[in-house]
This record gives C-alpha cells, structure tokens and sequence, in this order.
C-alpha cells in the first residue's frame, strides 16, 4: 500500500496526522527543546530538593514488622539513607478493598536493588494493625519490608500516601523530603511509558487533540468526580464499578486472584 503524506485519504480519525520522515524529525527536534528544558529545570528543582533543611526525631521508635516491634532505625538496614512509602489502610478491609493509589505504588517498588546498590534502602509502612497488614502482604506477594505505624506520631508515622526520605548519621535520624498525590508518579513507571504513547494515559483530565479516543469515564459511588483514571476501581470483568467486589488495580487480574479470593482475609 502506498500513501501520500498529508493526503486526506489516508489521514487516520482519532490519530496523528501522517507526514514524511523529514517533517517528523522537524516537529521531534522542535519538541526535544522543550524536553531538554524541562530535564535541566527537574534537575535543578533536585539540587534544591537536596538543599533542604531536615527534622531529627527519635530513631527509636517502635514500628511493628513480621518479627515484631522494631527501631525505626532498623529500616535502614545499615545503610545512610531510607525511602518510604506511607501506604494508606482501611481497617477491617478485604484485600482488594485497600487504597487503588497506594497498591499502585507498592506495586511498582516491589525491587530495590537499584536502590540498595547505591546505600538506600526501601521499605513500605502503614497505619494497618500488623495482623491485617501481614495478611495482606503475603497475599499481594509483596518483596520489600513492610511495617505497621499503628499509634506512631511524628515523622516516622504521620499522614499515609506519601513517598517520605529520610537519612541516617549514626544513632540519629532525619526526615529530609516528602511528598504526595501527583509527586508520587515517579515511582510508577508504567505511567511514565503511557506518557509517551500518542493516546496518553486515556485519562479524562488530559489535554488531547480534537476527536482523539473518550477517556473511560463515570459517576462511581462514593461521590467520586466523573472521569476514571486506571488505578480506580473496576470489577472482575475490567467494568468500570466502585462496588464491594471490585478491585482498585489492573494487578488484581494475574492469575490465582479470583473474585472469592480476594474478598476477604
């Protein structure tokens, strides 16, 4: 088959525009200007990150893990430096009832090896009672170390849905960096990939082109806004649902997770 570039019999609905090779590379050099500036601006924004002052707190604070309560300390595993995620918990909750956002996250950290290779080290901590937590855990099939900050106030508990850093010098430990909602994307990789795909994340919120393909949209109960972002809810069939069996992540679809296995502990 043959095509005239820019021809409207061969343009495409609901898709880029078709054009030579020549005015491709034109309009990704035109764009890489833009990407390029937007890489040194995160990298400037990093070394502010780095500058930032940090609050000592008790590193001896208990934290609740499979072997019982532990010093917050023991979360660096020797290591100078320790990052976080605050994972949000519902008590008395089935495994799939848990926060969509928050199993996202966990999901796309299950390795640190990365992290570990360069002195940090990675756990996930939550609000949840340890029995539940543990349940919960092993049946995600979760790597890295979790913890239960049940009743634990200051830096070392605190709100949950946070990517939280913290350093070490010695016996003594500090908080140096949090953030939530949107600055936890880094950690989702698959996030960053749909970022580059011409349809995007298929999101009602994005800034598409005219007769570009509907984000998946509705009005599940809870008072949700109207407009679905993936990691929300859907039953076992991939529908779109907020009701007591649905399950908040793409994940709950692998196999051995069926709808009467995940509804309860």
């Amino acid at each position: 088959m043959t095509f005239t570039p820019n021809d409207p019999n061969t343009a495409l609905p609901g898709r880029p525009p078709v054009v030579d090779q020549a005015t491709w590379q034109a309009a990704r050099d035109e764009l890489l200007v833009r990407e390029k500036a937007h890489t040194r601006e995160g990298d400037a924004i990093a070394a502010a990150r780095r500058r930032l002052p940090m609050v000592e707190f008790d590193g001896t604070v208990e934290v609740v893990g499979p072997d019982g309560p532990v010093p917050f300390l023991d979360l660096f595993q020797g290591r100078d430096e320790l990052v976080v995620y605050k994972h949000m918990w519902y008590d008395g909750a089935p495994h799939q009832g848990q926060c969509e956002g928050c199993t996202t996250t966990a999901w796309h950290t299950n390795d640190a090896v990365y992290l570990n290779a360069r002195g940090v080290s990675y756990a996930v901590l939550t609000t949840g009672p340890w029995d539940e937590v543990a349940s919960f855990v092993e049946f995600m099939g979760y790597a890295q170390p979790w913890y239960s900050v049940r009743g634990v106030a200051g830096p070392a508990g605190g709100d949950m849905g946070y990517l939280t850093c913290y350093l070490r010098a010695g016996d003594r430990v500090f908080l140096t960096y949090a953030t939530t909602a949107r600055g936890n994307e880094r950690v989702n990789a698959s996030l960053g990939l749909l970022d580059l795909t011409p349809y995007g994340r298929r999101e009602a919120w994005e800034d598409n082109p005219e007769g570009w393909p509907e984000a998946s949209t509705f009005q599940p109960d809870g008072g949700r806004p109207n407009g679905s972002c993936w990691y929300w809810r859907s039953d076992a069939d991939g529908n779109a649902d907020w009701g007591p069996a649905s399950r908040p992540v793409p994940q709950w679809t692998r196999p051995g997770a069926t709808p009467e296995e995940t509804l309860g502990r």
